[in-house]
Formats: structure tokens, C-alpha cells, sequence
């Protein structure tokens, strides 16, 4: 799982990077923060709608993949609820174990997927990000504005906030190409290919820039717990969806490898726009890419 390794150490390289940076005062606050919105409002959605849009979906398994991707991050959800009781967080740092434990970064699935299975397995990852970057944004969106007090949390406004939010509006234009049979000239699509791959690395040097590990050492027992969750139990939940829907061979690797991938990069700018606990988002996504290096060798060895 040498591959495997490769695609996360980059990953880890730009927070590092993104830390160094902010270390030595290389921009402002306001100057990241302007960082996170563009990156949040704009480069995010323009990799989702291509990741989607322009994938070849073709004689692949779209039923049970849908079912199986779906059907884990929900159990996922209701599995880590208790734990702002047992952990007696507040209602912000829950949120924070929360998105560590349902969201997945799809960017670096991407890489590991591309690394291990080839081109084909890159249609299996869009997929995946058509299923599961628009529910774990809605169920995230839910909990964030549940737990925060940050405005009105009626039917109303929660449906305002998911209708705006622009990583599911994306990923709802990519689908509706594909469903569709939308041509994209090949300006446009070259267009929104550039644009997206910038999403990676500046997402990362936002988070890198975020970094706090003091307050990581003052509160280990969330980052562990949601660690945990992601890594060792998302898995473990994803093979035993494998095993009863009987999902073998390249969608088999590509399921796994989406489950033991860290929490996603943008779980920090969505706690920053939400009121969410972001310094402790931070940290969470820091320790489970860094985890991650050893854990999804290990899971892809002990379920595939």
C-alpha cells in the first residue's frame, strides 16, 4: 500500500505548509480568511460539478454503491450523537467530532483511488462524491446550525442554508449534466478544470494555518474519539455493508478506500461560515490525515 501512502503524504506536506506560513506571518487573518471563501464558495464547487459532470459512469454499480456509500455515513451519524454527552462537549465542539467523524475528504479518495485502481476507479470516486459530499453537507449543515445557536434553527432556515450552500448546489448542476446529456464545450470544461484543481492545496494551507495544537494537547479526548470514528469504525462499517450487498472486485476497493480516506479539508471553512469550533475542526483533520497514513494501508490490507 506504498501508493496509498504517497497520495496522503503531499496532503500532510501542504498543512505543514500552510503552518509554516502562517507561523511566519506570511499573510494577514484577514488575508486567510479571504483564503477560505474563495476557496469554500468557489474552487470547492467547480471540482465537485467537474468530478460529477464529466465522469464516465458507465456499466458501473450505481444501485448498491449508492445504497452502501448512503446507508454508512447515516449510521455513522446516529452512532456518534451520544458522544456529546459522554465527552460533556459543548455544543460547537461537538459539531467539530461530528463532521470528523460523517465527512470524508474526498480529495485525497481521489488520489488514493487514482493511485491503486487507475482511471477506472476515478469513476467509482465521482460516484462516491455525487452520493456523499451532498449528504454529509446536509446532515453537517443540520448539526451545525442545531448546536451553535447560530440564527434561526426552523424548517425554514435550514432549508435556506442548504439551497445556498454552494459544495451541494454544485454537485446538484453536476448531476443534472449527467442526467441530462448536457454538452459542456471544451473552453468551459478546460475552464472549470483549472479553477478546481487550485481547491486542493489552498484548502490544505488554510487548514495548515488554522493549526493550534496547544489547544490539541488541552482537549485530546475529541480528536481521539473522532479519530477513532473515522478511521477504525467507518471501515469496519463500510465492509459490513460490502459483505451483505456482496460488492466485490474494483467498487469494492474504491468503497473502502472512500471510508478510511481523513475527514475532509473543508470541514474547517464550514465550522468558520457556521460558528462551528474551528480551531479544534482543525486540529481533528491535522491528526486523522497524519493517522491516516498508517490506518488506510492497514484497513485496505485487513477488509479488502
Amino acid at each position: 500500500m506504498i501508493d496509498v501512502i504517497a497520495a496522503l503524504v503531499p496532503v500532510f506536506a501542504i498543512i505543514a505548509i500552510g503552518a509554516g506560513l502562517h507561523a511566519l506571518k506570511f499573510m494577514t487573518e484577514d488575508g486567510w480568511r479571504a483564503v477560505e471563501r474563495i476557496t469554500y464558495f468557489v474552487l470547492f464547487p467547480c471540482f465537485l460539478f467537474g468530478a460529477i459532470a464529466f465522469a464516465d459512469f458507465k456499466d458501473e454499480p450505481l444501485g448498491r454503491l449508492s445504497l452502501l456509500l448512503a446507508g454508512a455515513m447515516i449510521v455513522m451519524a446516529a452512532i456518534v450523537y451520544p458522544f456529546r454527552t459522554l465527552l460533556a462537549l459543548d455544543g460547537p465542539a461537538f459539531t467539530s467530532v461530528f463532521q470528523g467523524a460523517v465527512r470524508w475528504n474526498s480529495y485525497v479518495a481521489l488520489g488514493a483511488i487514482a493511485a491503486v485502481l487507475g482511471p477506472k476507479g476515478l469513476a467509482l470516486a465521482a460516484i462516491a462524491v455525487a452520493i456523499m459530499v451532498p449528504l454529509a453537507n446536509a446532515l453537517c449543515v443540520i448539526v451545525l446550525m442545531r448546536h451553535t445557536g447560530n440564527g434561526e434553527t426552523g424548517f425554514v432556515m435550514l432549508a435556506k442554508q442548504l439551497a445556498r450552500n454552494p459544495l451541494i448546489l454544485a454537485c446538484l448542476a453536476g448531476i443534472a449534466v449527467q442526467a441530462l446529456g448536457i454538452h459542456i464545450p471544451k473552453v468551459a470544461s478546460a475552464t472549470i478544470d483549472m479553477v478546481g484543481k487550485a481547491a486542493l492545496p489552498l484548502g490544505l494551507l488554510a487548514v495548515g494555518a488554522s493549526l493550534d495544537l496547544g489547544h490539541a494537547r488541552a482537549r485530546p479526548s475529541p480528536i481521539v474519539v473522532a479519530t477513532l470514528l473515522k478511521l477504525v469504525a467507518m471501515p469496519l462499517l463500510m465492509a459490513a455493508g460490502l459483505w451483505l450487498l456482496g460488492v466485490e472486485s474494483t467498487a469494492k476497493t474504491a468503497s473502502l478506500i472512500c471510508a478510511a480516506v481523513p475527514g475532509a479539508s473543508s470541514s474547517y471553512i464550514l465550522a468558520r461560515q457556521l460558528g462551528g469550533d474551528a480551531p479544534l475542526m482543525a486540529n481533528i483533520t491535522t491528526v486523522q490525515t497524519l493517522s491516516a497514513m498508517l490506518t488506510m494501508p492497514v484497513m485496505l490490507w485487513v477488509l479488502g
